[in-house]
């Protein structure tokens, strides 16, 4: 059978329109040629759609089975070319972000914020994860933008820098070292310390930066997550070192902040799939997170 889209549409017009001038009229053709095309389609389906009655045109039953199975489908080819036309408007973009839990907590916030500001409509799926599975599923390509803090090389990932500030203390707003403006390694001597975790990269720089200054901390607690860290040192559990972004985000109630004397450097990363589509949302928000850096006492003079 030799059917084809213009056959289907003039059918679809004359049902819709419920006469062939009218159908014509529709299609910006002549009733002559709209009549030859719809002659044609029932030549070609080898039985009548439309009984003729004093020149009127009355659908038959096919025909009405056929005009739904026809609506399905032009309702299928609308959504088709709306969704199309979306695609081209921020209103109606979707942006991916895989990132690691203290990063969606201190960061992330403020540079949505700003960027839906400016792109209210777009939708953003964050997930959080944990190495190594953040890393697994940025080679895979899953996401159109992924956070992380000592970025390693990745296959077919492309690593941004983000932004580089220091290592802060984070003290009970009643501790004896809040009165401080910046804290020397030496004023932890024999007090009470929250660490991160044993695994954790930054504890181990920590650590070892107590014990070249040959300072001894009494470790009480330790966690994996910064914002847990956080609030021990807020319940008065003793004193701690974090990231500065989560140090920003959880100050206040009880809670101070001070700089340190020593620069213990902290780096976040953007991690950019190099076989995934790409996402012009995502530079947009790559801008915002440079940012969204932490208050200029915090960050590093060199």
């Amino acid at each position: 059978m030799d059917i084809q889209h213009r056959h289907i549409e003039v059918f679809r017009a004359v049902m819709t329109a419920g006469s062939v001038t009218a159908a014509a009229a529709l299609l910006h053709t002549s009733q002559p040629t709209l009549s030859r095309d719809l002659a044609r389609l029932e030549q070609l389906l080898g039985y009548p759609l439309f009984d003729r009655e004093r020149g009127r045109l009355k659908p038959t039953a096919r025909a009405r089975a056929l005009f739904d199975e026809v609506e399905r489908s032009f309702q299928g080819l609308a959504r088709v070319v709306e969704r199309a036309q979306a695609l081209g408007r921020d209103a109606d973009a979707e942006l991916s972000v895989l990132s690691l839990p203290a990063l969606s907590h201190a960061l992330l916030p403020s540079a949505l914020a700003a960027l839906l500001g400016g792109h209210p409509g777009v939708r953003v799926d964050i997930t959080p994860a944990e190495p190594p599975l953040l890393d697994a599923w940025m080679s895979e390509q899953r996401f159109d933008l992924g956070l992380a803090e000592q970025a390693t090389p990745l296959p077919g990932v492309r690593i941004e820098p983000v932004l580089e500030a220091d290592e802060v203390a984070v003290l009970p707003a009643a501790h004896v070292l809040a009165s401080r403006s910046r804290l020397a390694l030496q004023d932890f001597e024999a007090g009470a310390f929250i660490s991160l975790a044993a695994d954790d990269p930054y504890r181990h720089e920590i650590d070892a930066r107590f014990e070249a200054a040959g300072v001894r901390r009494r470790l009480s607690v330790q966690t994996h997550s910064a914002v847990a860290v956080c609030e021990l040192v807020r319940a008065g559990l003793g004193v701690a070192i974090v990231n500065p972004l989560t140090a920003q985000a959880c100050a206040g109630r009880g809670l101070v902040v001070r700089p340190l004397a020593v620069s213990i450097p902290y780096r976040v990363s953007a991690l950019i799939p190099l076989h995934r589509p790409t996402q012009p949302l995502a530079d947009r928000l790559l801008s915002a997170l440079r940012s969204s850096a932490p208050p200029p006492a915090w960050r590093q003079s060199a």
